[in-house]
């Protein structure tokens, strides 16, 4: 390791890869996904998202990791190092985690808050429907919880690169992916006859989850598929928000760029996968086609809900669960706030330690301010959707649904068009490596990607009336 003001890095292509999973395997795996795959037709939603995630994902990806690794500079400086004058998309894309921090470790102490009701064994408590609600109202609580989750993160990201983040992931992401396919196999196995004596399976809710439903498939709901597909990968993968190219800026020289791209997307799709296996056959088998519909409230209304009914196993099964969610959510967020330091100490000059420090004082502070937008801080904000949204809603709005589109275009336009495709893939192929996929991500870096990300921003601007 080097001296604290030097940069540091991972050990080899394990610890990247698992690092590289942990950002990407987070709260939009096992939240967003499953229920936007119940919303959006199931098994259609979901070859549309695998087709995307191995062609946009695997392009949007591969640019970040490279670009991050040839410039050896974090997100703010990088751009401006591939291209004089282009400096101002590395700082917006700063400003993606920056603001995603604001929240993100609020949604963590949420799940941690599920973790200590199911230690203490209070599942029936968890399972009413004013539960939820009425903890994000609590002031005392919810800030609590959001700032031991703030603390925990900083302490990982405070160890540095190895000892902190690799350690941590080395750990974690072996743990989650058991606990993951553990619970989803115990999915499987389960049965409930309900008071009108319909019986339902966990094997009767895979199907339903895994079978594409084409009826009622317009263009204009093809349409809506195909972008809450593209802005799940956005929220999976953690591209264009600067994490990955952080990240690459630690990598080094040996490790094969095309190959830790497959396993991150391997890991990450599976993961997702495998999270609606868990989720929801539990769901149908309990509450029906209907509580299928829950969408963003599944995890934190209807999953305690599916526990409880569950005979014996109740207490366990939700425990289990919140806590990996917890592992996912940690790794997530660990990766955020890493981007956030690490551009800090290139801006300032300033060591990890004392950099750490200074952010975790200042995002808890920011963290409790958005724990309360539920309660003493209550607003109600128009957004460009039509929606009604919080403090956390609005943060969530700016920097997933509008800035990251916009990113990027521009490092489309940028990779594409100006320095040339070639800027990345000879990166990709350093070391007499072979990229088999070079010539369609040249085709998606210059011609999909702009046009598809026009077509988002305009979507999340409100311009396009869908």
């Amino acid at each position: 390791m080097k001296k604290e003001h030097g940069k540091n890095g991972f050990t080899g292509q394990i610890g990247f890869v698992m690092a590289a999973a942990g950002s990407a395997v987070g709260v939009g795996n096992l939240w967003r996904f499953p229920y936007l795959a119940a919303k959006d037709g199931g098994g259609l939603f979901i070859l549309i998202y695998l087709i995307l995630a191995f062609t946009f994902g695997f392009t949007l990806l591969t640019s970040d990791i490279a670009v991050g690794r040839r410039t050896g500079k974090n997100s703010i400086n990088a751009y401006g190092e591939m291209k004089p004058g282009w400096s101002f998309l590395g700082i917006l894309t700063f400003f993606v985690p920056v603001l995603i921090m604001t929240y993100y470790a609020v949604i963590g102490g949420w799940i941690t808050r599920y973790v200590a009701v199911y230690l203490a064994g209070e599942g029936e408590a968890a399972a009413a429907d004013s539960f939820f609600t009425a903890f994000i109202t609590s002031p005392l609580q919810a800030a609590a919880y959001a700032v031991f989750f703030m603390l925990a993160t900083a302490w990982i990201v405070f160890r540095g690169v190895e000892k902190g983040i690799e350690k941590c992931s080395r750990m974690l992401m072996p743990v989650m992916l058991v606990m993951i396919i553990a619970i989803a196999v115990f999915s499987m196995t389960l049965h409930h006859t309900d008071s009108a004596g319909v019986t339902r399976t966990g094997l009767q809710g895979l199907a339903l989850y895994l079978t594409p439903d084409f009826r009622g498939l317009t263009l204009r709901r093809l349409l809506q598929i195909l972008l809450d597909a593209m802005s799940q990968i956005f929220f999976s993968l953690s591209v264009s928000m600067g994490i990955m190219i952080t990240y690459g800026s630690y990598v080094r020289k040996d490790v094969d760029i095309n190959a830790s791209v497959h396993q991150i997307e391997i890991f990450d799709s599976g993961v997702a996968l495998l999270a609606g296996m868990m989720i929801i056959p539990a769901i149908f088998v309990f509450d029906g086609v209907e509580g299928m519909k829950a969408g963003p409230s599944l995890m934190f209304v209807s999953l305690p809900k599916v526990f409880w009914a569950m005979p014996g196993l109740g207490r366990i099964a939700g425990l289990a669960f919140f806590v990996m969610a917890a592992f996912a959510a940690l790794t997530s967020c660990v990766s955020v706030l890493e981007t956030i330091t690490a551009n800090c100490m290139e801006l300032f000059h300033t060591g990890r330690k004392k950099t750490t420090v200074f952010l975790a004082a200042a995002y808890t502070a920011i963290s409790v301010v958005v724990a309360l937008g539920y309660s003493r801080f209550y607003v109600e904000i128009p957004l460009p959707n039509g929606s009604i949204g919080q403090i956390l809603d609005l943060m969530d709005y700016i920097s997933n649904s509008f800035m990251m589109p916009f990113i990027s275009m521009l490092s489309a336009i940028l990779i594409g068009w100006i320095v040339g495709p070639a800027w990345i893939t000879e990166e990709v192929e350093r070391g007499g490596r072979t990229f088999r996929l070079r010539k369609m991500y040249s085709v998606m870096i210059r011609y999909i990607v702009p046009v598809v990300m026009f077509v988002l921003f305009l979507e999340s601007t409100g311009l396009l009336n869908l």
